[in-house]
């Protein structure tokens, strides 16, 4: 039996991902692969996941280009394990669909484009870093703050808790809980 299966992805554990939910269930989507982490590479544990899953005659629909890959290179490889699959693959935006001729070309074209837009994203947005810095306005991100931080913390030092209790009490990232974490143990160290 062949299967519409979504893959939806969010940088962050505190993004929304109703969206692309709401657009796979209008798709007919079957199965969801859901992963709340960065695209920069293919070291995703549910985009894995559904790579093994996937069988012959299955169609993998995702919202965007930029939810399965952030660049040409990882983009046509993740193509290269569907086709070898015989797994047809539908991004919604671009309205790319590879059972066709033209969706395979339309599909690199896209890819290229895209890398090059987020290229460009991130070179203006630290040329606009540079500038304030020199201007004296920019100091970094803001600091994410929790009172609980402490009781948490010991907690998790305790092995009350895991880890990822902690960051769900704190509501912080993965990133952020850890940095705390390092802050602690050289505050610990001076004191």
């Amino acid at each position: 039996m062949n299967l519409k299966i979504g893959y939806i992805r969010v940088s962050t554990v505190e993004q929304n991902i109703a969206r692309q939910e709401v657009l796979m269930k209008e798709m007919g989507v079957e199965k969801v692969f859901i992963d709340r982490m960065s695209g920069k590479n293919l070291e995703r544990p549910e985009l894995k996941k559904m790579l093994n899953f996937v069988r012959s005659g299955d169609v993998v629909v995702v919202e965007s280009i930029s939810r399965f890959a952030r660049n040409t290179k990882d983009l046509l490889w993740l193509i290269d394990q569907l086709v070898d699959k015989e797994v047809q693959f539908v991004s919604m935006k671009e309205k790319i669909d590879t059972s066709t001729p033209s969706g395979k070309f339309v599909l690199i074209l896209f890819a290229g484009i895209s890398e090059l837009e987020r290229s460009y994203i991130l070179e203006r947005q630290k040329e606009g870093i540079a500038i304030a810095k020199a201007q004296g306005k920019y100091n970094g991100r803001k600091r994410v703050e929790n009172d609980k931080f402490l009781e948490v913390y010991e907690k998790w030092q305790n092995h009350e808790i895991t880890a990822m209790q902690a960051m769900k009490l704190l509501n912080f990232s993965k990133t952020t809980f850890y940095r705390r974490v390092k802050e602690m143990k050289e505050n610990e160290k001076k004191s």
